[in-house]
């Protein structure tokens, strides 16, 4: 029986597969990161190169309180082999004031995505090590997995653990911090003060020994470039020692569980088989356009479940949520509503979508859906007047895959419940203006809409008034509710009339003098008072199923996003000619903040702009191709995933999260989308023959 060849572990060709031209190059490997997640909201996340860039890298980052009390254990391993005479350091750090020792990444011969397991090949003269990283499902546990696939003799391998106990975002300073390192069976227990979680160092093969040093001024480059705190100190807190023969593999646990299992080779097995299912879920969910699907897609579709972690709720201990990025990003709604039909529905995978339609049901309050989900214990942040209206959004597209009655009769008082809501007023000005039907919302001080940066108390676009995408949402909502009231037998005319009188209303969105739609109108000097820059926003309004404009305005407003906002990689937030564009996202946490609305680029608009031009040109393979250069993405920054944005400037760097879930959910859902409508083309052709 033949194998398929190592980059086919998960049924398809790796789409992240580097040689030394990557991995021997340091700029290369420590620009490219990897990120492996544990369902609970921890995770682990690295460079190739090995070498930590953030605080936030690390091989244990522990969700102490899921999904979020994110908690940096164990920060690396350093590895060194001792092969005959010669002796390998694998390792890689860089120290403050930009020494770089060992230099282990000159050893990496190959790096590969064995579906979101990284995988790393050192050769070692004539011998060859792999190295994988994995975790546990719904554990925070760590397994890094070391295998010895050629050898001409046993090698000596040591590895040293470097551990920390940083709450997330923070770097730390070691001082006279003393942890309480022990040995257990098979490895060490660490407690880093009275009251710390306590984890564990293991392996079943490997001799461990125990040790208490700081390693003092690790570098941290990719925090500098961001204005924060660039170095930080971990604990030396033992050295574990193992002979392997050819063949032999190693594996070491990092967890905050006393006993783990230690059985790396089948830890690994069930992780693949995890990985096979989700594939084989996605491939039931769209036979139509499975055989269409590039490696790429498959390796989104992956990306995908990383974003789905527990959130535990009163009677419901499976209850699901969307993490919006890693590795600094907790759950929140808006992003959780725009990622979920291409995270959930358009992967085949419908009931993870209605667990979490019936989670954040909910937290509806006042109707609306709740911005962010703070830290244990405290309170929801219900600032956002679009996540509630991305919450029908997503409804819709689960009933139109599913026709799940059952959940749309449990949902419908709720979303009865947001409409009334939005039409007597709730909090922060929202309310319905009975002159147009339009949605009004903002006030001083207060960041509402996606356009949410904000520098000290001034919000950087306040965009108080009737924001365009706020209005198209509320009009798909309006008709969504009417429809599903004739579904469910109940009286559709007050829906009906409100998505009748804010479809005429929308009308005022049209600028003639300029030929696209203001942004927003009636801002904070009254009815009149109209934003009338570029932006990306509009694009909604074609995008979106009921679109309030006529089909010379749907493709005048392609054609100027085309023009003027549109980027390899997603739609400019600002047209590079207005004034205030800012070409590139970098500096401090001000002056990013200050970029972020104002030229960045986002991702996560890519769908949506490659959507509305299938719908003004109806040529599927065009709109396809924009979504191209977010395939070859996936190689470039976080590796088999989809950042969060980039530079408004070209080459359009890649930029905050390395792991966004909107972007991956919306490069997914406009696939799925456009793949139908192309098959659909297809078969429509003279000559055409179906399968």
């Amino acid at each position: 029986m033949k194998h398929p060849p190592d980059n086919f572990v998960l049924g398809f060709p790796s789409a992240v597969d580097f040689g030394r031209e990557i991995c021997c190059d340091l700029a290369s490997a420590e620009s490219r990161e990897w990120l492996v997640t544990n369902g609970i909201g921890g995770y682990a996340c690295g460079t190739i190169a090995g070498l930590q860039t953030r605080c936030y890298h690390g091989l244990l980052v522990a969700a102490l309180h899921p999904p979020l009390g994110r908690t940096l254990l164990l920060a690396k391993l350093d590895e060194a082999a001792q092969y005959g005479a010669q002796r390998f350091e694998l390792a890689t750090n860089r120290w403050v004031g930009g020494a770089i020792a060992p230099d282990g990444f000159r050893h990496i011969e190959r790096f590969r995505l064995e579906g979101s397991t990284p995988v790393w090949t050192f050769a070692l003269a004539d011998a060859l090590l792999e190295k994988r990283v994995f975790m546990q499902s719904e554990a925070n546990t760590t397994y890094v997995l070391y295998r010895l696939v050629r050898a001409s003799a046993s090698i000596e391998l040591s590895i040293k653990a470097l551990v920390s106990y940083g709450e997330e975002h923070c770097v730390t300073a070691a001082g006279h911090w003393r942890m309480d390192i022990a040995s257990v069976d098979h490895g060490l227990r660490v407690t880093a003060f009275d009251g710390a979680t306590t984890f564990y160092l293991l392996s079943a093969s490997a001799k461990a020994q125990p040790a208490h040093d700081w390693y003092r001024d690790f570098d941290l480059a990719a925090e500098r470039t961001r204005g924060l705190p660039d170095h930080t100190d971990y604990l030396f807190a033992g050295e574990f020692s193992a002979t392997l023969s050819p063949g032999d593999s190693l594996t070491m646990v990092a967890s905050t569980s006393g006993a783990p299992s230690l059985d790396g080779e089948t830890a690994l097995a069930k992780r693949q088989k995890e990985g096979s299912a989700l594939l084989e879920s996605f491939f039931a969910g769209n036979i139509q356009t499975a055989r269409a699907a590039p490696p790429e897609i498959q390796q989104l579709v992956i990306a995908a479940d990383q974003f789905i972690a527990v959130r535990p709720l009163d009677g419901e201990a499976d209850a699901r949520t969307v993490l919006a990025g890693y590795p600094w990003f907790g759950d929140w709604g808006r992003d959780t509503m725009v990622a979920l039909p291409g995270l959930c529905i358009a992967t085949g995978r419908p009931w993870l979508a209605r667990n979490i339609l019936r989670t954040f049901s909910r937290f509806v309050s006042e109707g609306m859906l709740p911005n962010n989900f703070p830290a244990a214990g405290e309170l929801p942040q219900y600032n956002s007047v679009d996540a509630a209206l991305w919450y029908f959004e997503a409804v819709r597209e689960y009933f139109d895959a599913t026709h799940d009655d059952a959940l749309l009769g449990e949902l419908y008082p709720v979303l009865a419940g947001i409409v009334a809501a939005h039409v007597r007023g709730t909090r922060h000005n929202i309310e319905v203006d009975p002159a147009d039907g339009l949605l009004y919302a903002g006030e001083s001080g207060v960041q509402l809409t996606w356009m949410d940066a904000k520098v000290g108390d001034r919000v950087v676009t306040p965009r108080i008034g009737k924001p365009v995408e706020v209005n198209a949402l509320w009009i798909n909502a309006t008709n969504t509710m009417a429809r599903f009231a004739r579904d469910l037998g109940r009286a559709p005319s007050p829906y009906e009339a409100l998505y009748r009188l804010a479809r005429t209303g929308f009308d005022r969105f049209w600028n003639p003098d300029k030929q696209f739609c203001f942004d927003v109108i009636d801002g904070p000097g009254g009815r009149g008072d109209n934003d009338a820059v570029l932006r990306p926003n509009q694009i909604f309004a074609v995008s979106l199923p009921e679109s309030p404009l006529t089909p010379e305005q749907q493709r005048a407003v392609v054609d100027i996003c085309a023009r003027e906002l549109l980027t390899s990689f997603g739609l400019r937030s600002l047209g590079p000619k207005e004034p205030g564009y800012h070409g590139r996202y970098a500096g401090n946490a001000e002056q990013r903040d200050r970029a972020y609305h104002q030229g960045t680029v986002w991702g996560w608009l890519l769908g949506p702009f490659a959507l509305a031009h299938l719908r003004v040109y109806e040529d599927p393979a065009m709109a396809m191709s924009f979504l191209e250069p977010m395939f070859r993405h996936i190689e470039g920054a976080g590796l088999g995933t989809a950042s969060e944005i980039f530079d408004g400037d070209a080459p359009f760097a890649p930029n905050g999260c390395i792991a966004q879930a909107w972007t991956v959910g919306e490069t997914l859902r406009a696939w799925q989308v456009l793949a139908k409508a192309r098959t659909a083309q297809d078969s429509a052709r003279p000559g055409s023959h179906k399968l």
